[in-house]
């Protein structure tokens, strides 16, 4: 099988590393950047690397790992290079507007989309950060459609299997959506709301692993995550509408002084999250 993967950062390079240590299988590069593209020859991460603005090499899989708008937009600008009968695959944490949009110009040129969500990453980005264990033990979801063949999602597990990725999950996008909004966005949204406040100047040598866990994420790409969230705007509205209702149970419980209710709220938190635990949580 010939892979070929266009746009070569942290998640891009990561994938070309991991295809070229743990399959047999051809992996061509595709990048803006000449410099990326020698660094990936020099570490063996691809078998040769294409310049963006030249034509796609056929091959069988082909995986954009770019920005959400980047992605649609370059899906449909090139959707008649890609070789017809391939499958091409994203990693944008969206689904539902990108495989929307990947469909409408791909199937008439006889190339087929399934949108996919590799669940990692660093805190930070590019090439330079890549690595080929950077899905080991990882989730990846898969969101196939009406449109999907089933032999599409049969490679795709078998690939990611192959990858290193510990979990393989299929829902539809829009289920994605609101999943993800909660498990990931969110988690983004309050760590970067969190340190805005006068305290975390003040923090060095009273922060343990509560604090760490709590911010790691809020460092991010401004860019990207713009994006993200607003191509999901109503699921992750109904989120921090609802992180809001309940922050408001705590600030009234300690306003009133009302030790019982603060007892119960933080009670019924615990007892969800240990509720909520999987086998290999716990």
């Amino acid at each position: 099988m010939t892979i070929t993967i266009i746009g070569m950062g942290l998640i891009g390079g990561s994938l070309c590393k991991a295809i070229k240590t743990k399959t047999s299988y051809t992996c061509y590069g595709v990048n803006r950047n000449p410099a990326v593209l020698e660094a990936a020859l020099r570490d063996k991460a691809i078998d040769k690397g294409f310049s963006l603005g030249e034509r796609l090499p056929i091959s069988d899989v082909y995986i954009v790992c770019f920005h959400p708008r980047a992605t649609i937009d370059y899906i449909e600008a090139r959707a008649q290079e890609f070789a017809p009968g391939s499958l091409v695959l994203d990693v944008c944490g969206v689904k539902a507007g990108i495989v929307q949009a990947a469909e409408k110009a791909l199937l008439p040129h006889n190339v087929r989309f399934l949108g996919t969500h590799p669940m990692a990453g660093r805190e930070f980005s590019g090439y330079d950060y890549s690595l080929p264990t950077l899905y080991d033990g990882a989730s990846i979801v898969l969101t196939p459609t009406a449109h999907s063949q089933q032999k599409d999602v049969d490679l795709v597990k078998h690939l990611a299997d192959g990858l290193g990725f510990g979990r393989i999950v299929v829902t539809e996008p829009e289920e994605h959506d609101r999943i993800i909004a909660f498990t990931s966005q969110m988690a983004h949204v309050v760590a970067n709301a969190y340190v805005k406040t006068p305290m975390l100047e003040r923090h060095g040598g009273f922060t343990g692993g509560s604090f760490q866990d709590m911010t790691r994420v809020a460092r991010l790409n401004a860019d990207m995550w713009t994006e993200l969230f607003l191509m999901n705007r109503k699921p992750l509205l109904d989120e921090i509408n609802n992180i809001i209702l309940h922050l408001g149970e705590y600030r009234d419980a300690l306003a009133n002084g009302d030790e019982n209710r603060l007892h119960d709220l933080l009670k019924d938190g615990s007892d969800r999250k240990i509720q909520s635990l999987e086998p290999e949580d716990h």
